[in-house]
């Protein structure tokens, strides 16, 4: 059982040290408290990615992921950060929502990608 000293100086601690605000793993903004936030699997669940790596990002980026790529691409070539970035629509989707502040959010536009 930690002593009252030990106490007072974590609490000392969690007040002197500000809470830095996640970044989001696509678009690099930094998601602030309260402002609605994703986990994403990089390799879906439905394809064998349930205890695989996770990143956390803006509710509006992870909605935009989703409604641009299929679990199947996003399992074999979209399943790291650096690949998501450099998909030619998330490109240009980073480029607009980064330009926007951090609270930013909006409804993303229905199925993107064409159905096989």
């Amino acid at each position: 059982m930690p002593s009252r000293r030990e106490k007072r100086q974590t609490e000392a601690r969690a007040v002197a040290t500000p809470r830095i605000a996640p970044i989001c793993a696509l678009c690099g903004r930094p998601i602030p408290e309260g402002v609605p936030q994703s986990s994403h699997h990089l390799v879906p669940k439905m394809r064998g990615g349930t205890h695989g790596p996770q990143v956390l990002l803006h509710h509006i980026c992870h909605k935009e992921i989703h409604a641009t790529l299929s679990e199947t691409e996003l399992a074999r070539a979209y399943n790291t950060p650096e690949a998501l970035r450099a998909h030619p629509r998330l490109e240009k989707f980073i480029a607009w929502v980064s330009k926007r502040p951090p609270e930013f959010s909006s409804k993303v536009p229905g199925r993107r990608r064409a159905r096989n």
